[in-house]
């Protein structure tokens, strides 16, 4: 069982900074891509960022210049660095990690259970 675990969500005033971390725990071999999406209310969910294993990174141009992805491999972390936020980063943010389940012959994509980001004055 593989399972995804988000904190550092919360309320933030514009031009403020959050972190937001998902760790990956159980039984699997490797993580491949490590990314982050988010859903604000009404609305679809959308790409935010990647890393893949190599620790490539990408980004939607929305948040280029503010968000920075990372990935500690030892800790199989992911995390979200967020500066000088703005009220349409409201949403919920989502991990999403790419790896091989123990239990599976191929990689298998995993969701988290999201974090809320609230930038609000």
């Amino acid at each position: 069982q593989v399972q995804l675990v988000e904190s550092g969500g919360g309320l933030v005033q514009p031009g403020g900074s959050l972190r937001l971390s998902c760790a990956a725990s159980g039984s699997f071999f490797s993580i491949n891509a490590m990314s982050w999406y988010r859903q604000a209310p009404g609305t679809q969910r959308e790409f935010v960022a990647t890393i893949t294993k190599g620790t490539i990174t990408n980004y939607a141009d929305s948040v280029k210049g503010r968000f920075t992805i990372s990935r500690d491999n030892a800790k199989n972390t992911t995390y979200l660095q967020m500066n000088s936020l703005k009220p349409e980063d409201t949403a919920v943010y989502y991990c999403n990690v790419l790896l091989r389940p123990t239990v599976a012959p191929q990689a298998v994509n995993y969701w988290g259970q999201g974090t809320q980001v609230t930038v609000s004055s």
